[in-house]
């Protein structure tokens, strides 16, 4: 029952508990027991608003790749906490393998990427290299949720 209210919560989460309820053939109060027992086992761990970034005037978007050239703990920390609370950054990703994180970046034009890189990522010393890519198009997946409730 959880995965089916999962699917439909994927597919609409907009859905009022009564509208859920009634899609799925349960009781209303069986549903919001469903629900809150999402959240507290953090399945269900909250709510995002989706907003077109091209829309609010940022219509550059790149993956900005981030090399470290010390890889301390503390080092580490303290760089992804700065990168994932600078504003543009869409995802922040702490990754394995030839770079360190990856920085997904919604900026308003060309100068305003460069200038991003060097005053919120270069400037940290622990930086030691840096690669740019420009995102022509961003399409989502379908997630690990089913698609077809059951």
């Amino acid at each position: 029952m959880d995965r089916r209210i999962l699917s439909e919560l994927g597919a609409n989460p907009e859905l009022t508990n009564k509208a859920l309820a009634s899609r799925l053939g349960l009781a209303e109060s069986t549903c919001a027991y469903r629900l809150r027992a999402l959240r507290d086992n953090g399945v269900i761990t909250g709510r995002r608003l989706d907003v077109d970034v091209r829309a609010l005037g940022y219509p550059l978007q790149a993956v900005i790749k981030v090399r470290l050239g010390s890889h301390s703990q503390e080092h580490v920390e303290k760089l992804y906490d700065e990168l994932a609370s600078t504003h543009g950054v869409i995802q922040a990703f702490h990754v394995a393998g030839a770079d360190d994180f990856h920085l997904h970046v919604a900026v308003e034009d060309a100068e305003a990427l460069r200038d991003f890189v060097l005053q919120h990522v270069t400037v940290h010393r622990v930086v030691r290299q840096t690669e740019t890519q420009l995102v022509f198009e961003l399409r989502e997946g379908p997630g690990v949720l089913p698609r077809d409730p059951a």
